[in-house]
């Protein structure tokens, strides 16, 4: 476990941990909860992901919860207000999905070490007695005001902005979530949580609580809260949350977000959120510092990262539609990629469909025929083609051209391109 730790430290993924933890013989069984509030994971998650892909590396077991019955609730850690309540048909769907995500990011070729459990499955038969007797006993509402979650939502108001307190249901979520570890300790033998820094009061809940009713001594460890050296927070974009899941944000979007990181965030997050070893680091580090201008951190960081979210074909579509971004497609790379991967890279570019071409004058057909919203007339036409400024799959075209000489890319798409940035997809069904 020394190892595992003095790892996690040069990586910038080690916050604070229980004393003793460094000197367990055997590798822990792990967990982090993750609360099902949306259907998907985002990188704002990754960091605690990584928590569970190290120790799993490193032999330890590791269970991903997944808070069916917490997100009914809301953790009130590091939030001002009350979170809307989600019905449990919701909670079933988030659940399913990021359950899915769970296992496609983290397994390694260790199935028989990754279990995914939904704590909703031990709560829905509890009643509040029970739960009363054999949780609540345990803790007292002097500790339970010590929490920074707790403590915070008392305030009349945190950073300048009013809240509306703390209702009794969220008072209550430290001892939800430490009835979770209790739980994992006796069916799955579980010695560790692991989560973010705001997490530790919740955590320290669960280690009394296992404590108390197990009578045994389990550990807890955070990473820090990640923070870009700009100020803003990690994880948003422009747009929002960036999600892990490639329909709220295409891969292409994903792989953006990381290359247009700072120097020092990318020094920083190529440690954290990727598995590449310390000597593999500080060669790219190198690199980069010698020709900052080839971004060779931003590089390795989205590509290393769009593939382990999204996978190979993720990876293919973002830098297909990258390279077409800034002028560096190819021919023979749009011929090359999938019917499927074509469309993504495209949908959100303007797109007209005929049923048949007719006619071979490429003047008449793209100023007429299509009504093209990026030809205003036939002069229009002509003029680009006079200063070079059209192509057809990628090829300038000049007032000859026949349209129909043009091979049509996976048998029923032209790419026309007005400029350098401007591009218009012809969809041709027969």
């Amino acid at each position: 476990m020394k190892e595992l730790i003095k790892e996690l430290k040069w990586r910038g993924l080690l916050h604070q941990h229980t004393a003793g933890l460094e000197n367990l013989e055997c590798m822990p069984t792990g967990y982090v909860g993750f609360d099902p509030t949306a259907d998907s994971l985002h990188i704002g998650n990754l960091a605690p992901i990584m928590l569970l892909i190290h120790l799993n590396l490193a032999g330890g077991k590791i269970i991903g919860l997944v808070g069916g019955a917490t997100g009914m609730i809301g953790d009130p850690s590091g939030k001002k207000n009350e979170r809307k309540f989600l019905d449990e048909t919701t909670l079933d769907h988030n659940f399913d999905k990021i359950k899915k995500q769970l296992f496609t990011l983290i397994i390694s070729g260790n199935a028989g070490r990754v279990v995914a459990v939904n704590n909703f499955d031990w709560y829905k038969n509890m009643s509040i007695l029970d739960f009363l007797r054999n949780v609540g006993k345990h803790a007292t509402v002097n500790t339970m005001m010590t929490r920074d979650s707790v403590r915070n939502r008392i305030k009349p108001e945190i950073e300048g902005e009013s809240v509306d307190g703390i209702s009794f249901t969220e008072f209550t979520y430290q001892l939800i979530q430490a009835k979770d570890f209790e739980h994992l300790n006796v069916k799955h033998e579980c010695n560790l949580q692991m989560g973010g820094s705001d997490q530790w009061g919740n955590i320290t809940a669960g280690i009394d609580l296992v404590r108390r009713t197990n009578g045994k001594s389990v550990h807890g460890l955070t990473c820090p809260l990640i923070t870009k050296t700009d100020g803003t927070k990690f994880g948003k974009s422009e747009a929002g949350n960036v999600w892990l899941d490639k329909d709220k944000t295409s891969p292409f979007e994903f792989f953006q977000f990381w290359i247009n990181q700072t120097d020092i965030d990318a020094k920083k997050f190529i440690k954290i959120f990727t598995l590449l070893d310390k000597k593999s680091i500080e060669v790219l580090i190198k690199l980069h510092d010698e020709n900052p201008a080839k971004r060779f951190l931003q590089n390795e960081l989205a590509t290393n990262l769009t593939e382990f979210v999204h996978g190979k074909s993720g990876l293919k579509e973002a830098q297909i539609a990258t390279d077409l971004l800034f002028g560096k497609l190819n021919l023979d790379t749009l011929s090359d990629i999938s019917v499927e991967i074509f469309e993504k890279v495209f949908k959100t570019i303007p797109q007209t469909t005929v049923d048949v071409l007719t006619g071979n004058n490429v003047i008449d057909i793209l100023s007429e025929q299509t009504n093209f919203e990026i030809f205003k007339s036939k002069g229009d036409v002509r003029r680009l083609i006079k200063n070079n400024g059209l192509s057809i799959n990628l090829k300038k075209v000049n007032v000859d051209t026949i349209i129909t000489d043009f091979k049509k890319l996976h048998s029923k798409f032209l790419l026309i391109q007005k400029g350098k940035k401007n591009f218009h997809v012809l969809k041709i069904n027969n």
